[in-house]
Formats: structure tokens, sequence, C-alpha cells
């Protein structure tokens, strides 16, 4: 009889122990829409009785809402998000280090520098124009070739590009640009173009969108919506500006004091597993893993060699006072809040 009962009550515990490991993951991600059933099913079919559940915004709406959490916190993990974000979130003590498996494969300057690693990249995102061929064709204009190129008086109105409060990819936009030219030069910069500016979007994908639509015939976006767009038949092409690109990356860390630990672990590990890379190249042209990148068709060409020295510390530490002053200078004309 004690036998048994020592029996049950093993067996109790390995069934408690089974339920902690399993469960529902509570993911803040700023990725695309379409991307987040295709990494779900891979993630849930490599893990049973782990589901993702997903709290989807833009960059600058997810890192808002992480910091405001900081001391309830509500995710478990924060998937895909800009490593500038990421590198936020650490520096208030938010991140549970981590190195997943998989880490040797991944190139360094997607790891953040602590041990263990804060948060982990898994491909990068570089900003591009996308411009309306037949559009611009219509108006007997040339597409632009650089970033010099968009502050000609004729594309006056005919330009959009994303918010750097609300997008990842305005901000790594302005953050390039100030790291480029300089403060002074940079600020300047802003000012001229903010005259050609029809509006300024709450995500990163909708200039390239509007472009595609004709809406407007040129937007400030990043090469893989363009990519998807031309796919899609839209009549774009995405220029890469001469004097070089802005880039961040998709980044992923462990929310601290999660109750899911090994579930979170486990995401970890798939984001910077073979299978996920695999899932990445068919929409990413630069891998952390760059064994496993492939062609990406209409991915255009030469971006890897234009995409600046990034400097993801600085860019993190002085997000704060760049935003505060783009809105002070330009938020005039974003548009309204949804």
């Amino acid at each position: 009889m004690k036998h048994l009962t020592s029996l049950a009550a093993a067996a109790a515990l390995s069934l408690a122990a089974s339920a902690a490991l399993a469960g529902e993951l509570t993911v803040y991600t700023a990725l695309e829409a379409d991307l987040l059933p295709i990494y779900k099913k891979s993630f849930e079919e490599k893990n049973p009785g782990i589901t993702i559940r997903w709290v989807r915004d833009s960059t600058g709406i997810i890192t808002a809402k992480l910091l405001a959490e900081k001391d309830n916190p509500q995710a478990d993990v924060v998937l895909g998000t800009a490593a500038t974000s990421l590198q936020i979130l650490d520096s208030e003590g938010m991140l549970e280090g981590y190195a997943p498996d998989g880490l040797a494969k991944i190139e360094k300057r997607f790891i953040s520098k602590d041990v263990p690693p804060a948060w982990v990249g898994t491909n990068a995102w570089a900003a591009a124009l996308c411009v309306n061929t037949v559009e611009m064709q219509k108006r007997n204009l040339a597409a632009p070739t650089s970033w010099a190129d968009l502050l000609k008086p004729e594309y006056k109105g005919l330009i959009v590009m994303p918010n750097p409060a609300s997008s990842g990819t305005g901000f790594l936009d302005v953050s390039s640009w100030l790291q480029l030219w300089g403060e002074k030069k940079g600020w300047d910069y802003m000012d001229a173009l903010h005259q050609n500016i029809a509006s300024y979007t709450h995500s990163g994908s909708k200039p390239c969108t509007l472009a595609a639509s004709g809406e407007y015939p040129i937007g400030i976006s990043f090469a893989f919506r363009a990519a998807r767009l031309i796919d899609q038949g839209a009549p774009l092409v995405a220029v890469v500006p001469s004097e070089g690109v802005g880039w961040d990356m998709e980044a992923s860390g462990i929310i601290k004091g999660t109750a899911h630990e090994d579930d979170a672990k486990a995401l970890i590990d798939w984001a910077v597993s073979d299978d996920a890379m695999k899932i990445y190249a068919k929409y990413y042209a630069i891998l952390a893993n760059p064994a496993m990148e492939e062609p990406v068709k209409n991915f255009p060409a030469g971006l890897k060699a234009k995409m600046i020295d990034n400097n993801f510390e600085w860019a993190a530490n002085n997000r704060s006072a760049i935003l505060q002053e783009w809105q002070v200078r330009f938020d005039g004309k974003s548009e309204p809040k949804k």
C-alpha cells in the first residue's frame, strides 16, 4: 500500500512538472502580421503542448507597452522586435539572459554583449525606397537614387515615411541619418525632407503599400516589403540610396520574471534554429546565421554592402531624446492614430 501511495505521489509530481513545462506563452511582437501563423505553426509542431498567444503592434507601441508594464509584466517573451528596443529593455533590467542552443552559429553582431545574452537577433531588415514606376512616369519624373534626391522640389507631397516614434523602420531611418551626417546635418536634412513629406505613417510597411497602390509614388520603407509587393505584381522598383542605409534586426528575449521560463527558452531555441532560419530565408536576404541565407526574389541588389555600421547602443541610449526632438519638429504631418 505504501508502495502504491509512493507511486501515486510520484505520478502526481510528474504530472505537475509536465504541466509546469507546457502551456500558453504570451509573446509580444512587431513581426509582420502575415508571418505570425507561419512561425506559430513551425514552433508548435516542434514543441507540442506549448502554444503561442501573439500580442502584435508596431515597434514603438510594443516597446512603450513593455516599459509601461515593467513592474507587472504581462509578456513571457518579446519576439521579432527591433534590437534597439530590446537594448532599452535590457538597460531597464527587464530581460532574462539566456544562451540558446545553436548560438555558436549566429554572427556576433546579432548577439547582445551581455553574458549570457539578453537578446539574440535572427534576421535583419534594411531601409529602401519603394518607387511606383507607373506614377512617376505619369508625372514625367525620374526615380530617386539617393537620400539627397528626395529633397528635390518636384517630389513635394509625393513621399511618405514611417513615424519613428511608432515604427522601428522609421527610427532606423532617423538614427541612420544622424549617424551618417552628424547631428546638425542630420536634422537639417530632415527639416528639408519634411517639406516634401505628405504623411508620416505608424507602420514601417505602409509607405511601401501606399506606393504600390499609387496613392503616393515614393515610400520610405524597407527592402523586404518591396520585394514581396513586387512579387505580387505591384509596379514598384526598390531603390537603395547611394549614401548608405540604416538597418535593424528582429531580436528576441525572455521577459524577466516569467512563470513559463522553460517554455520561453524553448521559443528562443526555436528562433535561432536551422528550422526557423529556413523560414526566414524565404523572406529575408540577411540572416543571423549566414550559412542559411538564400537569394530572395526581387530583393534589391547590393543592399548588404550599403548597410551602415550601425551603433545599436548609441541608438538605444539616445532614442528618447531623438524621438522627442523629432516629434516637436515633424509630428504635425503624422497620420491619425487608430
